[in-house]
């Protein structure tokens, strides 16, 4: 860890965790696609982003069910809660781009909790954040019937990407929405016929 990336995370104001933080941590490169966090899997380390995306998932039966993605300056719940409770995480995290990653101990994380007030901030606010997240997930699927589930995901991300062609494919949106390959394919087909949107191969563009 460098003063030069530090100064990237904006979000820990006192000189002596900024200290600590460069003696205790490190910083990793993940590529898209790679894994860091499994499913089950016991954790000594807690990552903070500093450039890039992590997207945390749930994985059963050959379906997976998104549950946020960790951008700059975030950290995992599922991971937070794992290392400060040392217990098994419950959810899988995978680098979706070129991701740059601060790696903590995890044993440090209850400590700097009572030392740090802007390390405390960070943690609650990090629960807060994906609590609200989880929840609004949660009435999504509860609520929401998929086709307009699917409608509002695609508008959402043409504007992120300011295009009306999206390069996604049906497995990859089914995984996003935690349905089936089956059940986005029909929805598109009769979004296609209803000329919604045009279906290409590896993309989808809205009309």
């Amino acid at each position: 860890m460098t003063k030069e990336l530090l100064s990237e995370l904006r979000l820990f104001t006192e000189p002596e965790l900024q200290a600590e933080i460069l003696k205790h941590g490190k910083v990793i490169q993940a590529n898209a696609g790679d894994v860091l966090i499994r499913e089950g899997q016991y954790l000594n380390f807690l990552p903070i982003v500093i450039r890039g995306k992590i997207r945390v998932y749930q994985e059963k039966d050959d379906r997976e069910i998104l549950l946020y993605y960790v951008g700059p300056e975030e950290t995992c719940m599922m991971s937070l809660s794992a290392a400060y409770l040392d217990y098994q995480s419950a959810a899988n995290g995978m680098a979706i781009e070129p991701t740059e990653i601060l790696v903590l101990p995890a044993h440090l994380i209850a400590d700097w909790q009572l030392k740090y007030p802007s390390w405390n901030r960070y943690i609650v606010r990090t629960f807060k954040n994906r609590y609200d997240e989880l929840l609004n997930a949660f009435g999504n699927v509860a609520f929401k019937p998929i086709s307009l589930r699917v409608k509002e995901y695609l508008t959402e991300q043409a504007k992120v990407s300011n295009s009306k062609k999206i390069p996604l494919s049906h497995q990859t949106l089914a995984n996003e929405l935690g349905t089936t390959r089956v059940v986005i394919s029909r929805i598109l087909k009769q979004f296609e016929k209803n000329k919604v949107l045009r279906l290409h191969r590896g993309s989808i563009e809205l009309a």
